[in-house]
Formats: structure tokens, sequence, C-alpha cells
């Protein structure tokens, strides 16, 4: 009786009281009518340890999010395998190409993205074909006392979790390949590949130690939902349910796989058969031919003012943000975009914002004229500026939009400090409070310290477990630190040796606010050019510095940025874990193997690249399929002449660059303004106006492609408001599995394009309405 007394339905918080699911029936309870879903029936009778109260009152369930208890299987079992055999099989068989595949793609034009997302699809079949094929051989270790199982029973939700783990870490590019490469093919230098190796590994292993500064206030509270983890939780979730036999999530993974078909079929359209609908410019359709009207309306070198699009590469501008990112950060980004392109761009191009009209958005350097400037001439033989030759072309110029993007990329870093420091200052004060207290708990001399500070219901489970020491983050801390400095000292990676600890030190100020601001928002505050100019700077406070080597920046970028892109990732993914009720320590494996197997085919990459595709990257040949072209191994060149050579001094000298320098002092000040009238207005819910997130939206350099963000506005309306508040039932079941088969079939879809049109001999679309070869928006205006 008491567990059928759980299923007595309660008024719940965002539902009807008065609405039921599909599938469900009605049984008596002491004379009462109770509605008892197939999927509460058989969790009932499966559940490994019941929860013998309603789980919306009792206290430990009562802490967490309403997403978090809908959604989130709050039962474990303990006794589930997890490092396995098969979990090593399949964690090579996943990472391996796709390493190949994520680092491959940024040398090209365009990318065939390896998605996390088919790694937890296809790891759950694979899985259970191991569990059914591989015998159950007990495998005694030679020498040693250890033995392990080939096959240890069913397939664990748990093995599944781990592995796709270990794919997120393993199976993607690394950050180090652009000073490798711009080294060997633009320098003539080649970097020692043990070092190459070791560089790359370090830089990994950095973030992933510096994601301690924030685990323990970020990961076990409750509060922080991390949106992409609790996506990618939902459908580890549904796999789960289906093995239980659930009427529900046999509909779920039927949706599923119906929005993955539809997606991934849906998507050759705008990719390759039909662009037009990539981008819908009804301006240009009234007057094709007008250049006006053509500027403001087009979505690929216009303002995409009333331009929609149907492809959901431009509409999910951030990776299922519409469906994942919270309805209150999609309005900031909007405006921001708003701002950007329908205020900014037609104040510079007609009005008087800004003096140089040449290449409006283009994000080359250029010359007074307009014409692109040629950055390797002004080199010396030892890598410095040659003044004589850079006297004869002149000031590097920027696109304006290029410069406000840098304007507002330098103001985000501050902004996002000081906006923690006064909106989130009571909330992380009492975090940091709790992981204090954690420190001095008895029981954390057992590893469980941070989980005996929240007493809801995922932390009270994760309390079997022994949680990672600190002296884990520490060693691999000093692994990393010491490769660093010895690569640095002994010569080999282009910067002076002081440089590291300042390019650390910066780092590991900004992972608990950017970290905070991922877990809350979904926004990942990107660093553009902050770190290249921090080095600009350093390097040239010294009078002849001998490290002015254009390849300097890219590697203390490289260094610094992973240090908190890494620590970001891996947060959210021991978010999955926590979510998932996995061993923490098993977690920590996961992702350092990952990495270790990642890396070395990373590398193995970069020399295939370098030694048959060279001579197209650096443009001594040209690429009969317009894709080796190293686009981002060009902007990175760039950017090494720009502040290594040239140095931001020569830079914002300029007319036009003089303004960039304030942008750290208005970063830095208008969050505590706006704290201030918060303060005195709190009905204004001046809170929201996340001013980190609006200049990272100003920041994003737009490059000829405006298009999207309409559609983008108004899918998350539907989705991340309208629905949410008025049909949350729908929307839990369905949003995040949705979200994640869009995902997964866009992603397969460019996969099948490049190997069926790209891969080999390049196959393109015959010309016709629909794919016109001056515009596929049919924009005919000559541009002005």
């Amino acid at each position: 009786m008491a567990i059928l007394d759980r299923f007595k339905r309660q008024p719940r918080e965002g539902q009807d009281p008065s609405t039921t699911a599909s599938g469900e029936d009605r049984v008596g309870v002491a004379g009462e009518d109770t509605i008892v879903s197939d999927e509460e029936k058989i969790q009932a009778l499966t559940e490994t340890k019941s929860i013998e109260y309603d789980s919306h009152d009792h206290p430990e369930v009562a802490a967490l999010p309403l997403q978090v208890r809908q959604l989130i299987n709050l039962t474990d079992d303990p006794t589930l395998p997890t490092i396995t055999f098969r979990y090593f099989i399949l964690s090579i068989i996943f990472v391996i190409p796709g390493a190949f595949l994520s680092q491959m793609s940024y040398f090209r034009t365009t990318k065939a993205p390896y998605s996390v997302f088919f790694v937890q699809i296809a790891c759950h079949y694979a899985g259970h074909f191991l569990a059914k094929s591989l015998p159950d051989w007990v495998i005694g270790i030679p020498g040693t006392r250890w033995s392990f199982s080939l096959n240890p029973g069913p397939w664990s939700i748990k093995e599944h979790v781990l592995v796709t783990i270990t794919a997120a870490s393993g199976a993607t590019y690394n950050l180090g390949y652009a000073p490798i490469v711009l080294a060997e093919l633009w320098y003539g230098t080649r970097v020692n590949p043990a070092v190459a190796i070791f560089f790359m590994l370090s830089i990994v292993w950095v973030g992933y130690s510096f994601a301690a500064l924030a685990r323990n206030m970020l990961v076990p509270d409750p509060e922080y939902l991390w949106p992409k983890a609790l996506m990618q939780t939902t459908l580890f979730e549904t796999f789960r349910k289906t093995d239980n036999s659930s009427a529900l999530a046999r509909r779920q993974m039927n949706v599923f796989f119906f929005a993955l078909l539809g997606m991934t079929l849906w998507q050759f359209f705008p990719e390759y058969v039909f662009p037009f609908t990539s981008s819908l410019a009804f301006l240009c359709w009234v007057a094709p031919r007008n250049p006006v009207a053509n500027f403001i309306g087009s979505g690929l070198g216009g303002m995409g003012f009333l331009n929609l699009s149907l492809d959901w590469s431009n509409i999910n501008w951030n990776e299922s943000s519409i469906m994942l990112t919270p309805f209150w950060t999609q309005v900031i980004l909007f405006l921001a975009f708003a701002f950007n392109c329908w205020v900014l761009l037609p104040a510079a191009k007609w009005g008087n914002l800004g003096s140089y009209k040449h290449g409006l958005m283009s994000n080359s350097l250029m010359m007074k004229n307009g014409t692109s400037y040629p950055v390797l001439e002004v080199l010396t033989p030892d890598y410095h500026l040659n003044q004589t030759v850079f006297e004869h072309y002149g000031p590097m110029y920027m696109g304006l939009q290029n410069v406000w993007a840098t304007f507002f990329d330098y103001a985000k870093l501050p902004a996002a400090v000081t906006w923690i420091a006064t909106f989130g200052y009571v909330q992380v004060r009492s975090n940091l409070l709790k992981v204090w207290k954690a420190r001095k708990d008895p029981k954390a001399a057992k590893g469980q310290g941070i989980h005996h500070q929240y007493n809801d219901r995922l932390n009270v489970i994760q309390r079997s477990y022994k949680d990672i020491p600190m002296w884990w983050y520490i060693a691999l801390f000093f692994a990393a630190f010491i490769i660093l400095i010895v690569s640095v000292a002994c010569g080999y990676l282009f910067i002076p040796i002081w440089t590291i600890f300042v390019g650390l030190a910066s780092a590991a100020v900004f992972v608990i606010p950017f970290a905070w601001l991922y877990a809350i928002s979904n926004y990942q505050l990107m660093t553009g050019s902050f770190n290249e100019l921090m080095y600009g700077y350093m390097v040239h406070t010294k009078a002849g510095s001998s490290h002015q080597h254009p390849c300097g920046p890219s590697v203390y970028g490289a260094i610094a940025g992973d240090a908190w892109y890494r620590a970001q990732y891996m947060l959210q993914d021991q978010k999955i874990g926590h979510y998932m009720h996995i061993p923490p320590r098993e977690v920590f494996f996961s992702q350092i193997f990952g990495t270790i197997m990642g890396v070395p085919i990373n590398y193995a990459v970069i020399r295939w690249i370098m030694d048959t595709k060279g001579e197209y990257l650096t443009g001594a040949k040209t690429d009969p399929l317009n894709q080796w072209t190293g686009q981002a191994l060009r902007t990175a060149n760039t950017m090494g002449v720009q502040y290594a050579i040239l140095g931001p001094k020569r830079l914002f000298e300029q007319s036009e660059m003089q303004i960039l320098p304030w942008s750290f002092l208005i970063g830095a000040v208008i969050p505590p303004i706006l704290f201030v009238f918060h303060w005195f207005l709190p009905k204004l819910r001046i809170d929201l106006w996340n001013v980190s997130i609006f200049f990272g939206g100003l920041a994003m350099f737009y490059g000829n492609v405006s298009t999207g963000y309409t559609s983008a506005i108004i899918g998350g309306y539907v989705v991340m408001y309208w629905a949410y508040r008025r049909h949350f039932e729908v929307w839990k079941r369905y949003n995040y599995l949705v979200a994640a088969a869009f995902d997964a079939g866009f992603n397969l879809n460019m996969l099948l394009i490049f190997f069926f049109f790209g891969a080999g001999k390049e196959v393109k679309m015959p010309s016709w309405w629909g794919n016109n070869p001056d515009s596929v928006e049919r924009c005919f205006a000559p541009s002005s």
C-alpha cells in the first residue's frame, strides 16, 4: 500500500491538476481514483530501493529543481558494473574516429562535426550487442592476483554513461594544433613530435585540473542545472527506461528516432539540394535588384532584417540552444544580435560610425584602400617588424564590425567577473562557505565531504561513493605544468617562460565566473582574442624582446584558453555523472583516459594533413575542392602578426581602434551600476539583464552571416517559454529528447554530405531556381 500511496496525484508545480498524461490507468486505493502511469507502475516494481513517500513532499526531493525531480531517476543500484572490458572496447571504438574527424575538420572550409549524441545513441546498441555476444570468461592477469570478466552481465547504464563521457573528453579537436601547424608550414620550424603530443596533452590536463577550483561549488549544488548535462541525462534516462520495457519510454524513443530521421533528411535541403531555404530574405523578393533593400534584408552579407532561416545550423547557433538555453538568455542574445546588425551595421554603412568604410563585415586585415594586407612581407628573418616595409604599406585596418566585435570581446571578460561579484555574490559566497565547511567535516576524510553539505536526494545517493581526492587534481596539474615548463625552457614553444605563470594565473581567475555563467545559462563565454592581446602586451613591454614570433600568441592562447574551456567541459560531464549516480572517481578516470587516447590521434591527423595538404593550406597550390583552405589557421596567423609583431600599442594608435582599450573599464563598471539600480528597483528584474552575455552576443563576429537569429528567438519562445509554462508535462517528456535528436540528425547529415559529396571527388548540386549560382537568397543587386 505504501508504494501505491506514492501514486496519489497532487497538484504539481507547472502542471494543471485536472490534466493527465496519455497511457495512464485508474486504480482504486482506499476508495479513491488514483491515476497510475505505465512508467510509474513498472518503476515501482523494478526499482532497487523504493522511496516510501510522495517524492514531491519529501525534503530530499523537494530540494531539487522541478526539471530535475521530474526528469531524473532518484534511485540507484550501486552494484551495476562501470569500468569493464566492454567499456574499454567501446571507448576505443568511439574515441579514435571521433578524434580523427574532429581534428581534421579544423583544416577544412566546411566541417563534419563528430557529435557526442551519436556516441550516446550508438553506444546503447553496441553495448547490448557486446553483452549478448561476448563469452563470460574470467581472464586472469599474469603475475598478479587480478582478473576481469569479458562479459559481467547485462549492459549497464553506468557503462553507457562512462563511454559517452570518455568520448566527450577524447573524441574532439585540440586547441594546440594551431601553433604546431603554423610553425612548420608558414615559418619552417618543425616542432618535435613528442613535444607536440605532450604539449597538447598538457593544455587539456591544465584545464581538467582547474576544474577543481569550481567543482565543489557548481557540481553538487542542485540549483546549478547545467542545461546540456540535463539534456544528455534525459536521453540516458530514456534508454534506461526502454531497457525496463516502459511503454512511455518506448513512445519517447519512437519520437526520438522520428525526429532524428526527419532532421537528417531535412538538412539535405538547406545544406545541399535547396540552399534557398537557409536564408529567406523577404525584402530581396520584393526588390531583388535594389541595393539598399538587399543589404537590409540579406542574411548572407547584410543586416538580416525580417530574415528567416530553415537551416538548423543557422537557427541552432549554440548546440540545441533554442531547446536548451533558458529563454531569458536567448532574449539577451537576440537583443545583442539586433543591436549589432540592425543598429550598428547601418550606422557604419550609411552613418558616421567610423571613417573606414572598406570590408565592413570582413575579418581580414586590410590596407587603407581596402585590399588584403600582405602580413608576411612586414616580417624580418628573425620575426620582428620590418619598419621600412610597414611604413611603405601603412597601418593595418579591420572592418568596422570586427572592430566593435573586438571591443565587446574585451569588455565581456571583466563584465563576467564584476557581474558575479555583484549579482552572484550571495549565492557564490554561500557555496564557498559550504565548501569551506566540507574541508573541516570529519566525513571529508573519507572523501565524502562535499555531498554532506547538501541534503537533496542526488547528493544523498552520491554519499555512498568516495569522492575525488584533491591530490588527484594537484598531481594532474603538476604533470601538465612540468611538461609546459620544460618544453618552453628548452625553446620549443616560442614564448618566454614567465608568460606561462601569467597565463595560468589569469585563467584561474576566470574559471569560476565563466563556469558559473555556463552552469546557469548554457552560455559559454568565449575568450576570443583576449589571450593573444595579453601576450602582445607582455612581449612588447620589454625592449628588443626575442619572443615576438608569430606563433607565440597561439601557444599562449592555447595554454590560457584551454585552462577554462576544458574546466567547463569537465564540470559539465561530472554533472552528468552526478545526475546518473556514477562514482566520481570513475568519472574522473574516464575523462583522463579519453584524453590519453584522443590526443595522439589528433597529432597523427595534423601530421597527415601537413604531409598531404600542406601546400593547399599555405596557398602554394589551389585546392580544386576549395576545402583545404585552413581558414582558422590563417586567422591565427593574422593575430600572431597583429599582436606579436605589430604590437597592441601600434595597433591602438589608429583612429578607428583607439577606443578598444576603454572596453575593459566599461565592462568592469556596468555590472556594479546595474546592481545599484536593481537594489532600488527589484521589480524590473535587472538581475536577468546579464551584460556579460549581452557583450558576448555583440562580440559574435557575424562574418557576412546574419540569418537564423529571428527564427531562433521565435523557436525559443515556443519551446522554452510557451510550451514550458503551458504544457510542462509534454515539454519535460520530449523537449530534451527532440533537442538531442535534432543535434544528432544534423551532425549525421553533415557526415553523409561530407562522405558522399566532398570526401573524394566533389559533387556539386546543379544550379536551379533554389540554388542560384549568383545568390541562393535571390538578392541580385550589385554590392555597394
